[in-house]
């Protein structure tokens, strides 16, 4: 089967783009399971219900989000009726939502999306890698497509949990730098790695956000308004090919959309 996952969806420009090239992707590679991480997806910070209901009816079969996953009080209740829209399962236990999502692919392959987040300059939650364990152990072993995205901020996080999982997963992909990284591979274990997917957004941009506002914070060393960037916006992400009855990847491919 073949899995799609795109990187860190980032305001209306990321948004735009999704809508404009999701379906070709989905015939192109004959997708069977659309993947897409949509925490920054409003204005930059978080995501709304009205925004994640338009994601998911383009063609998108699960969200996954990160450190920005609560931004939006209207979010919170949300979280809960939405099994599609995940936040990172290491979050304390009493918040909102969920970290995991488990449905069946459009090939009828039974598959399992895990939302991890690192701790290293990041929120100080729980320990991803003991949650990462406790939650595939939990998983109906006939499950064997298992993708996850871990949102973290050091590569050196994102790469030992890659380690951590080979042999355990389909595909390991990190997010939340906003850039993307040139390590795809397969690991000897069968599991499909890439540091991070990169951000579907404004690549004129410091990470998605006017370069003019990041540029004079640098020089000033004084907090201003942050606002979404406009220009450059491309797509990016992976697809990953795996064999659902083994649940072991074959192939991953760095994929990247430039809008006229």
């Amino acid at each position: 089967m073949n899995i799609l996952f795109i990187g860190d969806i980032f305001a209306s420009g990321g948004r735009g783009i999704v809508a404009d090239y999701l379906n070709d992707l989905i015939s192109q590679y004959k997708i069977d399971l659309a993947l897409a991480n949509a925490e920054n997806s409003a204005g930059g910070f978080g995501i709304t219900p009205l925004i994640a209901e338009e994601l998911l009816s383009l063609g998108l079969d699960v969200l996954t989000g990160g450190n920005h996953s609560f931004d939006k009080r209207e979010i919170h209740d949300y979280l809960d009726t939405q099994a599609r829209l995940l936040r990172p399962a290491n979050y304390p236990a009493g918040l909102p939502g969920h970290g995991l999502y488990v449905s069946k692919a459009r090939n009828g392959a039974p598959y399992a999306v895990l939302n991890l987040q690192g701790r290293a300059y990041m929120p100080n939650i729980d320990c991803p890698f003991r949650k990462a364990d406790e939650m595939l152990a939990a998983l109906d072993p006939d499950i064997k497509i298992r993708f996850v995205d871990f949102h973290a901020e050091l590569t050196s996080e994102k790469v030992a949990m890659g380690w951590y999982l080979d042999g355990r997963a389909t595909a390991m992909i990190g997010t939340h730098t906003h850039v993307p990284t040139a390590d795809s591979r397969v690991l000897p274990g069968g599991m499909a790695y890439q540091t991070d997917a990169g951000m579907t957004g404004p690549y004129q941009s410091v990470i998605g956000i006017d370069k003019d506002l990041i540029i004079r914070r640098f020089l000033t060393g004084l907090n201003g308004r942050m606002e979404a960037a406009k220009q450059g916006v491309e797509l990016h992400g992976v697809v990953v090919g795996a064999d659902d009855a083994t649940g072991k990847a074959f192939s991953i491919e760095r994929v990247r959309c430039v809008r006229d």
